[in-house]
């Protein structure tokens, strides 16, 4: 097992710079996710780490040793690809040894890794199947059976299960959270999907235009995210961010009434309010009118798609029992939870904001 930390690493191609002095470090054992829209950088930056792309600038260390030069195979690293990338003509057994055979290892230990990984995966009856004769699910396992046996000091994840149907996501996203349990082995792992990154993550790193918007535990970043990005980025659906303007006394937002200042204050001035979809109460005595767009029913809750009297957009999430229809005009107001402040330059302003 390592750590591993990126001292102002930056990557460009040509004029284009895709990262852009990160800085990061990942502690041994820890399972940390990437997350970012697309060409925010994060599968360039687990490359890099792998030894896929080099670096423009900066330093890679894993284990505390620097690593920008070194190759794949001198840096301890296992990947598993989101194409599978197993060798059709190769049974699974022939699959999960092929790198350790290249190693000249003998033939006692390859097979005692390969059935020791098989055992941990479940995938001791496909030994000696072909890819062609798997599910999606079970060639993902291979794949990562494939790096288990290894041992490597960090296990690298790039998309593993975006060409998975929902069930099997659920199914394999569990196997793998079970298999950090087991091996305590750093991991690091890149996904645009939300649930992967707050179910599975001790730290989620959160990217845009190659800089590092903020990195902190999954709770930690849907708390208290620390700019506009992050607030609109974690949490499905997205936070709703509103225009506002602090005054002397009170936080005026136009579309749904006026707040309290937080214990400290705010300068005077625009801005953006964030309240997420749970904290929309929607029917509430005194406030502001909206208009149903949309409804969406996924059983345990309802999500409600609104459009404020400025012509802004909003979601309520609430619980299944309320009568709507689209079209028709409801009341929508603040609910007990927190709200979030951002200033004009989009940064969080500390300390949640009270509703009144």
């Amino acid at each position: 097992m390592a750590d591993v930390r990126l001292d102002k690493v930056s990557k460009s191609y040509g004029a284009a710079e895709v990262l852009k002095d990160i800085d990061l470090s990942i502690a041994d054992g820890e399972f940390v996710v990437f997350v970012g829209p697309s060409g925010c950088g994060k599968s360039t930056l687990l490359r890099i780490i792998a030894g896929l792309e080099d670096l423009s600038g900066g330093d890679l260390l894993i284990g505390g040793r620097r690593v920008n030069d070194a190759s794949p195979k001198e840096r301890g690293i296992a990947m598993v690809f989101q194409s599978y990338a197993l060798y059709p003509h190769r049974t699974v057994r022939g699959n999960m040894e092929f790198g350790l055979k290249l190693s000249r290892m003998s033939r006692a230990e390859i097979d005692a890794r390969v059935m020791r990984a098989a055992r941990m995966l479940q995938i001791e009856p496909l030994l000696e199947r072909r890819p062609s004769q798997l599910s999606g699910g079970q060639r993902q396992r291979v794949a990562i059976g494939r790096a288990i046996v290894r041992e490597p000091a960090v296990f690298l994840f790039d998309e593993p299960l975006s060409n998975l149907d929902a069930a099997l996501r659920v199914d394999t996203r569990r196997e793998i959270a079970d298999l950090h349990r087991q091996l305590k082995t750093t991991m690091i792992y890149v996904t645009h999907d939300q649930v992967e990154a707050m179910t599975l993550a001790d730290k989620i790193v959160v990217l845009h235009d190659g800089h590092v918007q903020q990195m902190g535990s999954p709770l930690d970043l849907y708390n208290a995210p620390a700019n506009v990005f992050v607030a609109g980025f974690i949490g499905s659906p997205r936070m709703n961010l509103i225009a506002a303007e602090a005054g002397a006394e009170r936080i005026e937002t136009g579309v749904l009434g006026s707040l309290p200042l937080p214990e400290g204050g705010v300068p005077a001035g625009p801005l953006t309010l964030g309240i997420r979809p749970e904290n929309l109460v929607l029917g509430a005595a005194g406030g502001a009118e909206a208009q149903v767009v949309l409804i969406e029913h996924l059983g345990d809750e309802i999500l409600v798609e609104l459009k404020l009297a400025d012509g802004q957009q909003a979601v309520a999430k609430i619980a299944p029992g309320l009568s709507l229809t689209v079209g028709e005009t409801v009341t929508v107001a603040p609910g007990d939870g927190p709200v979030h402040l951002f200033d004009a330059a989009g940064r969080r302003i500390a300390g949640p904001a009270a509703k009144s």
